[in-house]
């Protein structure tokens, strides 16, 4: 069993960083629907904004899991932290924008279900994200 476990742990550390994207992009992407769907269902909003407000309060807890758990940041200086910030922001604000452009052809002009659409549209955010953050956003600063 010890066997098993180093082996387990092995691959872990190897791949540490995509692993812990894939379990915090999916505690991220559970976040999203659920606060999309209390937002259109049950508080009755147009899809759209409930689209942008489900997007508002996920990208704040994205940043926080990116930032420590997934590239481990070291930034602290203020101005080196806010920056970091921005560019997530920015890069999170341009995938917001590809979403809502894929909610709007998927759902009202193909006028194919929202909640698939809703599927595939975080689906395609969840990997442009990953690769912003990567080569833009937490890259090592040497």
């Amino acid at each position: 069993m010890k066997k098993l476990w180093n082996l387990g742990w092995d691959m872990y550390k190897k791949h540490e960083e995509g692993i812990n994207y894939l379990i915090f992009g999916f505690l991220a992407f559970v976040l999203n629907y659920v606060l999309y769907w209390v937002f259109e269902s049950l508080m009755n909003l147009h899809y759209m904004a409930a689209t942008a407000l489900s997007w508002v309060l996920t990208v704040v807890f994205a940043y926080w899991t990116n930032r420590t758990f997934v590239f481990k940041s070291q930034n602290r200086e203020l101005q080196s932290v806010g920056r970091e910030f921005i560019s997530f922001i920015g890069a999170r604000v341009a995938t917001e924008v590809l979403e809502l452009v894929l909610m709007y052809v998927m759902v009202d002009c193909m006028h194919g279900n929202e909640y698939v659409a809703k599927l595939i549209g975080q689906t395609l955010v969840i990997l442009t994200n990953y690769v912003l953050s990567k080569i833009w956003i937490f890259k090592d600063k040497k």
